[in-house]
């Protein structure tokens, strides 16, 4: 028998489709003024450098989020570690703080005494596409940790004493038992990190600033041309940076729903 729609389900599905236009309709704007710019943007060197440039620091920030990331997930969940609710909170608090503001922290140490003696080493971040992916990396790192840490602790730890009790090392269940356990969790994370990575903008501009065929990423190409009045082209960067978040967004979407009927048939006698 059907229930009859109350006042509140109808309220809450009056705001939901509001929210749905005013977003399709803020999208849409952008779709509509950029694609008759989109070829030429695709033709230019300045966008295609802008998307070279965001698609490899985006990348390989990723990596380096999950090399740093995944030991730091697993010594909050796993490990007997001294003041761990101080360290869970230092490594996840840049999630609540401005990117700006994040940006401004990286500038600030790199100007310092030590990052000069880093820049006589050949390590070079201020103004630099290296720190592109130092902006993007301490942007998304406590992401990582975050997602990371929810999907170790949601383990079922016997898996892990069993092998333990049979010999293997903490090293061995790691790799052969852990890791494969939270392989698809694993992957959606890299691909919201890697989407998250690609429009990062606030601590990149603090960091390494905008600079033409240099810095160049797709949303500073969208801050470049929209400061020179040149709103067409950057519709059209805007749009590209659309289908790379909107991919991803998708990958992630599919995957998830991937997992979640593996785990239904699982649960089936």
């Amino acid at each position: 028998m059907k229930q009859k729609m109350s006042l509140f389900d109808g309220a809450s599905l009056f705001i939901a489709f509001l929210t749905i236009l005013f977003l399709t309709a803020s999208i849409g704007t952008i779709i509509v003024g950029g694609l008759p710019f989109l070829s030429e943007a695709l033709r230019s060197k300045e966008v295609l450098f802008s998307i070279r440039l965001s698609l490899a620091t985006s990348t390989l920030s990723t990596l380096l989020c999950f090399v740093v990331g995944i030991p730091c997930a697993y010594a909050l969940a796993r490990c007997r570690m001294p003041l761990r609710g101080l360290c869970r909170l230092v490594l996840e608090l840049p999630l609540s703080l401005p990117y700006l503001v994040l940006g401004l922290c990286l500038l600030m140490m790199f100007s310092s005494g030590a990052g000069k003696m880093l820049r006589d080493f050949g390590i070079r971040v201020i103004f630099e596409p290296a720190g592109i992916v130092m902006a993007q990396w301490l942007v998304n790192i406590p992401f990582v940790i975050r997602l990371m840490r929810t999907a170790l602790e949601e383990l079922d730890g016997r898996l892990e004493f069993i092998a333990g009790t049979l010999g293997a090392s903490r090293w061995q269940r790691f790799c052969t038992i852990t890791l494969p356990l939270c392989r698809n969790s694993m992957l959606m994370a890299a691909i919201l990190t890697w989407s998250r990575a690609v429009g990062e903008f606030g601590a990149t501009l603090m960091l390494v600033g905008v600079t033409r065929m240099k810095t160049e990423t797709l949303p500073a190409s969208i801050y470049l041309n929209i400061s020179t009045g040149d709103n067409g082209m950057a519709m059209a960067s805007a749009i590209i940076l659309l289908v790379l978040s909107g991919t991803a967004l998708l990958l992630s979407t599919l995957l998830r729903r991937r997992t979640a009927s593996r785990m239904e048939g699982a649960l089936r006698p």
